[in-house]
């Protein structure tokens, strides 16, 4: 019997580890690893090879919110269940700079958590915050070309007009037209939002406007449909009024583009005080 073997499922209930990642999504199809796919570099892949390098065991993660090709995040949040002997002899100085060395430069672990027996980054998350940002401008941005959206031929957008649209989105709603078909098709598609904001940004000397949404959860490309059409309203080309029934329509169809991959960012998840402590 292997060392992985013996450790056995009954062993790791000690504690849950809690892994807090940034990446920059450009390079990678998306968190959720592709078991018919082996060849595809994703997040989750890149996570448990290195896991299972420190721990000499395999590994199921388990993270906050799945995030599509291209996307990036600042604070995702993984978990997996550890044994009283790891948790004892492992400690975060350690693992960090251990994960560091093996992990891409693109994928970096910037925080390490305890939380208790049974824990799930998913199902214990009271909400999560993404972030979209866009680029106006007659020329493309430079530095920050990996992470907006250069919308090409608009020099500027009402974001008064999209805030006032973006109201009809807050509470509880079907979602249905702002995520993908297929991925809707016999799943419940009601989620709760409970703000949507745009602010004004610069980074590297570049000017940018960013939609920051936070909802309990977020559907297939939900974050990015709401963006697309949002700056449907924003352009000109559709009235505030018109996202109330784009909403109400539950169709896919009626809904504006889905806006760039690389625009959207992962940006932070909401537990109940006090269930993660520090590793």
């Amino acid at each position: 019997m292997s060392q992985e073997q013996a450790l056995g499922e009954s062993a790791l209930c000690s504690h849950t580890l809690v892994l807090e990642v940034s990446y920059e999504g450009t390079s990678y199809a998306g968190f959720a690893q592709q078991e018919r796919q082996t060849h595809v570099q994703t997040i989750a892949g890149e996570l448990r090879c290195a896991l299972r390098t420190l721990l000499r065991r395999d590994v199921e993660l388990t993270c906050a919110g799945r995030t599509d090709a291209g996307v990036h995040a600042r604070a995702q949040f993984v978990s997996l269940p550890t044994s009283e002997q790891e948790s004892e002899t492992l400690s975060a100085q350690r693992l960090l700079r251990s994960l560091a060395a093996v992990l891409p430069n693109d994928i970096v672990v910037t925080h390490l958590w305890r939380a208790r027996p049974g824990f799930s980054a998913r199902f214990d998350a009271l909400a999560r915050t993404y972030k979209y940002r866009i680029f106006l401008g007659s020329v493309p941005p430079l530095f920050c070309k990996q992470w907006v959206w250069w919308i090409r031929g608009i020099q500027s957008l009402d974001i008064e007009a999209m805030e006032l649209a973006a109201q009809a989105l807050i509470g509880e709603h079907d979602f249905k037209s702002f995520c993908k078909s297929a991925s809707a098709e016999g799943k419940p598609t009601s989620r709760y939002v409970e703000s949507i904001n745009f602010m004004p940004e610069a980074a590297f000397g570049e000017q940018m406007v960013t939609m920051s949404i936070v909802g309990n959860a977020f559907l297939h490309s939900m974050v990015r449909t709401i963006m697309g059409t949002l700056v449907e309203v924003g352009s000109g080309r559709q009235e505030p009024s018109w996202v109330s029934d784009v909403l109400a329509a539950c169709d896919r169809q009626a809904a504006g583009p889905c806006a760039p991959a690389q625009g959207l960012t992962f940006w932070d998840v909401r537990y109940q005080e006090g269930l993660l402590q520090p590793w």
